[in-house]
């Protein structure tokens, strides 16, 4: 990933819907198919919005709406070119742009392997054991 790096942010609601499924899953799965280098949604424990209503885990684990943030960092013309598709996916929740710095990233290769790459031999790390 070429700098400068971003981080876009999103914030909804476990239960809001893109079509017939969770929208923060319809976001993971269409960042994927933009070709960003990846995205992560978790859920939180805790957490209010615009609306003010407090949103938690229940007895017995049963939510009332959790907040679900998904995030993804990416170099600045990747994060720029999909933000307008994500923004409109967002109907109600909060879509946030940082400035990020990648302190270090493993480069895949094809077979899966973490830390064999040009990145990890360019930082003076050993290859792994076989």
């Amino acid at each position: 990933m070429k700098p400068p790096a971003k981080m876009l942010v999103v914030y909804v609601d476990e239960t809001d819907l893109y079509g017939t499924g969770p929208l923060y899953e319809a976001i993971v799965r269409r960042l994927r198919q933009l070709g960003v280098s990846g995205a992560t949604a978790v859920a939180g424990m805790m957490g209010f919005g615009a609306h003010m209503k407090v949103h938690r885990k229940r007895l017995f684990g049963i939510s009332d709406d959790k907040p679900v943030m998904i995030s993804v960092v990416d170099s600045e013309p990747v994060i720029r070119s999909v933000l307008p598709e994500i923004r409109g996916m967002v109907k109600e929740g909060l879509v946030v742009l940082l400035d990020a710095e990648v302190v270090e990233a493993e480069e895949r290769e094809e077979d899966g392997e973490a830390g064999r790459g040009p990145r990890a031999e360019a930082a003076g790390r050993p290859a792994p054991p076989d």
